[in-house]
This record gives structure tokens, sequence and C-alpha cells, in this order.
């Protein structure tokens, strides 16, 4: 069957067709809905030509294929990216113009998908986006999620949650695909009896939950290989009880159905109580089940029934430990469904699944009390058990007598499961996600481990997708650095370190700067029209976008604000660089303290806001709902990028990528993968403040730090502290932020506070701010810079980190035609 053509002609028909098709309405009749629809659909149809070409492919290349597994993955809208990769971005604007249509209407139309929230939802995006162009088989795996994490409304300062119900219309990329659904049981208990001389595990009166998939084709960049992302969405098998319906009991009908269908019904349901824990647990197993069955059932079809085969053919990597679950439930179907010895399918297990962490706090590293477990799950919490016992036998062989050690390293102990320790124990490779994070791993969050293993841990550095966070997001740049040094780095993008010497060349300076402010006016339209905030393009544009959490250090940012509004305001002749802080950031609904630090940030913006002097040269501006969609704005616009975690604390981040590649200069700590970025743009190029994570360390081990010294030597820091309490934010209840305040000072029940050294750090970011501010007028330095920091940033694209994962990891073949 010949293929469609895609030329602009073909594209205008195409969806003047659908428009008639689908409702029965002509171009200047429809609605801009109903002319997203027909645009995506014919979109849609030419990356299925592609997909129908790459799954054949698969099938005759018989290649090994990757499985990622996430429990989130933040897409962000698919439309333009699709077109880019497509390489029809003109064919398409261009039809959509002959037919009275600005394509940017169109774009605003696609709901931003709710399958994600942060750094691990986004890495697992830009990973899949990398994975398709640079032609290597692989599938993502998550779940389905009818609603969002919410959508963040600011109400007098305060964060409010709104639901964020984004399959309304639909979604137009997906394909369901029933021939795959399965079934997933919980509950129930576990009877053992010996068939034909063999031990077998039947689980009685579980109650069953389908997985129905759904597959969204990710097209790679000019490249014939589309990888599937596929979504799992829980269905109840039971239909409507339609006795109890007639009989009134219109719940009671519909109770088992809508309890099923809960499992897929929110990404993160709070768990700070028993129930909503459990929900998660579920969540977690669903989509690692589901997943799982499917890989054994495609592996059967394409290569039969020798399932010892399976690591040769198949990877299956774990994205953070919330997919964990994968390695017992891949236990119990070769043991009890495909029959196979238990030593033989841990063998199988330990070649076939990698585990990459995302995080050493402590409290971070997932873990599920065993009675749940119990409860949950019968039959795995027995595979769980036996791996732990022997694993136990096998550190009490390398560690007799050394229980502390043992139970540290154990699967389950002090009555939870612990995730982490069994992801480690049963994968082959284990892999932190900066070079300073990788190290933390070995020696000090799995020390242990790794005096046993050693071979599983190595460090590969979180990348970004250039292709949406340079020539998707932004146009502007991307058409500078194509007319100076041509397309090459498109598909290299280390090629992008040949803009260095530009940097010294007057006129492309002054070209990069005006891409920067025509950035910024974007940037301040959209705040009107959303928010009805002006600013004003001509200030210095300082951004901290990332969630919000302690160690991130927010509080840092909005401390060191008030104090220059306190340098304003009681000082006549003080001045500075006119500049606007943004801040991007959602609170987890449970958060207390986090919630507090957003209305810490929107009192400030108002306190300024009342001073005639101070709003001449600060202003703060806190964007509501950061979304993808919003990053796609808001980060070519950025001047300066704040990424101010406590060292030691963030594995690796990929915001702070994000505003190097656009030419925002970095003031950060020596954190994660910001020690990467300052060896690639130089010491000159970046503002480096506070503590190094061994000094971090090392003040967590002595206990030796009293947050009160500094509160009472700092004399500006204190008067901005105090303003916290004393009326200056809130003069009709001063109490408002006293927990924050006290968490700063005198910690949990009496004890030392500032768990994330903000006031000690405080001294230092001060200084640091001091020499950004003075090399900000000196507007040719300031240029010199962002320029440097955008030539250096093609190391930090994912292509380069899937690469590295294929090299070290994975061992996949490129799909070749």
């Amino acid at each position: 069957m010949p293929a469609t053509s895609f030329d602009k002609e073909s594209i205008k028909n195409t969806i003047i067709g659908k428009v008639q098709r689908y409702n029965g309405l002509t171009i200047e009749e429809a609605t801009p809905q109903q002319i997203y629809r027909a645009v995506a659909s014919t979109v849609r149809d030419q990356i299925m030509q592609k997909y129908m070409v790459a799954r054949e492919d698969r099938k005759k290349c018989r290649q090994k294929r990757l499985y990622y597994l996430s429990v989130e993955y933040l897409m962000g809208r698919s439309m333009y990216c699709n077109m880019l990769n497509l390489v029809s971005t003109k064919e398409y604007t261009e039809a959509l113009a002959e037919l009275g249509i600005d394509i940017r209407d169109v774009l605003k139309e696609e709901p931003e998908p709710g399958l994600g929230n942060g750094g691990l939802g986004r890495l697992a995006a830009c990973f899949l986006d990398s994975l398709s162009s640079l032609d290597l088989p692989a599938m993502g795996c998550t779940i389905r999620y009818e609603y969002g994490l919410f959508r963040q409304k600011i109400v007098d300062g305060q964060q409010v949650e709104l639901p964020d119900s984004w399959l309304d219309n639909g979604n137009a990329w997906e394909t369901p695909v029933m021939e795959d659904t399965c079934e997933v049981h919980f509950g129930g208990h576990v009877e053992e009896m010996t068939v034909n001389g063999r031990q077998q595990y039947i689980t009685r009166d579980y109650y069953t939950v389908e997985a129905v998939p759904y597959d969204m084709p990710i097209v790679g960049y000019d490249t014939t290989n589309v990888n599937p992302l596929r979504m799992w969405s829980a269905r109840s098998p039971k239909k409507l009880d339609l006795g109890s319906f007639g009989e009134g009991k219109y719940v009671q009908a519909s109770e088992e159905i809508e309890l099923a269908e809960a499992i897929s019904k929110v990404l993160y349901p709070e768990d700070k109580h028993y129930e909503g824990k459990m929900l998660r647990l579920k969540q977690h197993y669903f989509f690692t089940s589901a997943t799982l069955q499917y890989i054994l059932k495609d592996f059967k079809k394409m290569y039969g029934s020798d399932l010892r085969k399976l690591p040769d053919k198949v990877v299956i990597h774990i994205n953070d430990t919330h997919p964990g679950m994968a390695v017992p439930e891949l236990m119990r179907l070769l043991i009890d469904q495909e029959g196979l010895e238990w030593d033989e399918a841990a063998q199988i297990v330990r070649r076939t699944i990698a585990y990459t962490n995302h995080t050493i706090m402590a409290e971070a590293l997932e873990k599920w009390p065993v009675s749940m477990v119990q409860q949950l799950l019968p039959r795995i919490w027995q595979i769980i058990n036996e791996l732990n016992r022997r694993l136990c036998d096998r550190l009490w062989n390398q560690f007799p007598g050394d229980w502390d050690r043992i139970a540290r390293m154990a699967i389950v102990s002090y009555d939870n499961v612990h995730m982490a320790n069994m992801c480690i124990a049963m994968s082959y490779s284990v892999n932190g996600v900066s070079r300073l994070h990788g190290e933390i791993l070995k020696e000090e969050t799995f020390y242990d481990y790794n005096l046993v293993m050693p071979e599983k841990f190595s460090a590969i550095t979180n990348g970004i997708t250039h292709r949406r966070w340079l020539l998707s997001c932004n146009p502007g740049l991307t058409g500078l650095i194509r007319d100076t040094i041509g397309d090459k780095w498109i598909r290299e993008p280390e090629l992008l370190s040949e803009l260095r010497p530009y940097a010294d060349d007057a006129a492309f300076r002054e070209a990069f700067a005006k891409v920067k402010l025509q950035n910024k006016e974007r940037l301040a339209a959209m705040l009107r029209e959303r928010q009805g905030v002006d600013v004003d393009p001509s200030f210095m544009f300082d951004v901290q976008a990332k969630r919000l959490h302690e160690y991130k250090r927010q509080m840092l940012n909005a401390l060191h604000i008030l104090v220059l509004y306190n340098r304003i305001a009681d000082d006549p002749n003080f001045t500075m660089q006119p500049r606007v802080f943004f801040f991007g950031a959602k609170a987890s609904p449970g958060y207390y303290r986090a919630k507090q630090i957003i209305r810490f940030i929107c009192a400030i913006s108002e306190l300024i806001e009342k001073h005639p002097r101070a709003r001449t040269m600060l202003k703060v501006v806190f964007l509501e709902n950061y979304d993808v969609s919003s990053a796609e704005i808001l980060i070519p616009a950025a001047e300066v990028s704040e990424q101010l975690s406590t060292a030691s604390k963030e594995a690796s981040g990929t915001g702070n990528m994000k505003f190097m590649m656009n030419g925002a200069v970095t003031i950060g700590t020596m954190d994660g993968a910001n020690v990467e970025i300052s060896e690639q743009v130089g010491m000159d190029n970046i503002y480096i403040f506070g503590m190094r994570s061994d000094t971090v360390r090392d003040m967590y081990r002595e206990h030796s730090y009293n947050p009160m010294n500094i509160f009472e030597t700092n004399q500006e820091l204190r008067k901005a502290m105090t303003q916290m309490i004393d009326g200056t934010l809130f003069p009709t209840n001063g109490a408002v932020l006293q927990d924050l305040y006290h968490s700063l000072l005198m910690g949990e029940w009496g004890s030392l506070g500032d768990n994330y050294f903000v006031l000690k750090d405080f001294g230092s970011y001060s200084m640091a701010q001091r020499r950004l501010n003075n090399d900000y007028e000196n507007r040719d330095k300031w240029l010199k810079m962002a320029v440097t920091n955008t030539a250096m940033s093609g190391i930090f694209s994912s292509d380069r980190t899937i690469e590295e994962y294929n090299e070290k990891i994975w061992h996949l073949q490129k799909t070749v035609r």
C-alpha cells in the first residue's frame, strides 16, 4: 500500500476532510478544539505510517528491546514536537496559514498530559524522545492517570489544588490495544500443593482488576523509528449490578467498579494515611504486573517459549524504586506461570533487570509495611520473604555476626520491605544520575552493597532532549545558531561547542541579546494574559523553577529577596540592577511547610509592590501551575538559573541543563550535575557558593551546627527572619509563618533546626549574588557568559545520556533498515 503524502497541499486537504467527516462542518464553522483534533489526527496518521514500518522492522530484526518502567512521564504537549521530529513544521505551518489558521492557536488547544509531575517524569519523557531518535528499540511503560497531580491556583497568597482532568476531551495521540488487556490480582490467600512432585502455589479468593493498555507513539527525529509509550488503565471486570440498581441501591451497584478504577485515577494520591499508601502500592504493582505479563507474552510470540533467552532479548529498566515490584512479580511469573525452578528464575531476573536510583535522602528511599504487602499481595510477600532469607544467608557468610550491617542491607527489616535494597540485590546494574551522585551512592547511601557488589555500580549523568528544550521552545535562538554554525548540531548536539568562539564576537552577542529580549517579551505577554501580572522586560529575569521542597531551598532565595528589599527600604542611596524573581513550583498537597514557603514568597511579593521605591528595582512573580508548557516559555526568557539545593541532596537536576542550554547563567551549589556544568563552562561562567557535599555530610554526622549562632551574628538575615513573625508580612496575624521560622532555628521537638543549612549558606549565597549583580551591569561580560553556557550545553543532551546507558547497561542494537 503506497504511503500517504504529507506535503502542504495534502495536509490542507486532509485537515479539511477530517473536519467535514468528524463534525460535518467547514473549516470556517469549526471550533478551535475541532480544528485541533483534525490537525492532531493528520499528524498522527503521518506517525502511524512510520510506526507500521518500525513494527515490521522489529519483527524482521528480532532485536533486544528495552522496557523502561517509570511511575511518571512528564510528556508536555506533543503536537509541535511531533511535527518537528517529522521534519514537517514548515508544511503544517504554511498549510494552516493558507486555511486562515495561526498554528499557535491550534497548539494551545492541546491539553497538558497529567502523566507526570517533576524531574523524574521529565527525564523519562526525554529518554523516550532520544531512544526513538537514536533508532533504539524500546517501550515506555506507566499508568494512564485520569487526573494529573493537580492544577495549582494561588488564592490570597496560598496554594489551592484543583482537579487536573486532562482527559476530558480524550487524548488524540493514544490507541487502545484491547488484545493486550490482562488481569492483575490483589488480596486472597495462598495455598501450597504438590503436583507431580513439584511444589506449586495457588492464590485463592483474590479480586481482579483488568489492565487495559493504551499506546502513544513517540516518533524519532527524522527517522523511521517510532517507540510506544504504553499506559495502563485500570478497569473492573464486573459490569453494573442492574439488580441492585433497580432496587435503588445506586452506590452499591457501582461501588466495586469505582474501587477498581481508582487505581489509575490520580497521579501520586496523598499517602499520609493508610488508604492512600495502600492505593500507591496497588498502583505500583498494577502497572508492573501488567507490563511484565505483556513482556513475557510478546517474548514468546517473537522468540518461542525458552525463557532462559529472556535476558538476551529483553532489558527491564526500573526508573527509581516505584516499579521495584517488577522483581518479585517476574519471579512469580517465571515460577508459578512458566514452571521454572527458583534458582533458574532468580538468575534470569538478575540478568534482565537494571535499576536507576534518583535519591540519597533516607525518607525518599521507598519502603512498604510488611503487613500491607502481606494483605494486598500474599504470593508476592512469600517471594520477597524468600529473596530476603537467601540474601541474608549470603550476607551472614560475608559479614558473620554483623547484625546491624545485615539489617541495613536486608530486603525485609524492622517490619518494612525496603525496595531499594531489593532492586540492588536482584538487578545487574545500579546507576546514579550524576558523577557526584554516583560517588555518594557508593561511599555512603549503599556503601555496604558496594563492598559486596561493586561491579553493579556506575554513574550516568542525566540529560535533556535538545529537540524540545532548544529547537522547539526557542526558535529564535535555534535560528541564530543555525545561521552561525549550520545544522549538524541537531544530530550531534555536542557540536554546539562550535559556538564558543562567538562569545567574543560583538555582532553575535548583540543578536543573542536580541533573541533573549524577544523571549522575555513573550514571557511578559503570557503573564499578562494568564495571571494579569505586568513585568518589565528590561529587568534581569531570575528564575527558580522546580518542585517545592525544603532541600531545593526556595527559602534561601526568598530570604535573600527580603534582605534586598530591606536594603532598598532602609538606604535611600542603595541601588541594584532591577530584577524580577520568578518562582515556579507545586507543593505536595500534604506538605504543610512547602505550602508555607509559597505563602512566604507571595507575601514578599505583596510587600515589594506596596513600596514605591522597591518596586522600581524588585519584583517577585509566582508562576501559577508550573508545567511543561509554562517551562517552554519561561526557560528561554531566563537570564539567571537558581540551583540552590543543599550540596549532596540533588541527585542531578535537569532544569539546570535546560536553563544553561537557553543561555541562562547558573548560581548554585556544587551539587548534582552543577559540578559537571561548572567543569564545562569554567568557574568564570557560573556562580558557585556554599558548602561542598563532603562538608555537608560531615556536619550531619557530627551534629555540630547551631543555626542560632548565624541568626545572632548576621544582622541582615536576623532582620529578614524576624519580619517573618513580627507582623511585617502579615499585619493582622504575625504567627502565620511561625512553624517555618522555628524550623530554621529550633527544628523539630526542640532539636537544632535548619536541616538543609539555609542559614549556614546564606552569607556565601549573598556574596555570590553581589558578584552576579555587578557582572550583569557589564553587558559584554554577561553576554559572553550566557553564550558560553549555551555553547557548552551539548554534552547534557539526553542523546549522549542514552548512548551511555546503551553502552554500559542495555547493549541494544540500532534498528537499521
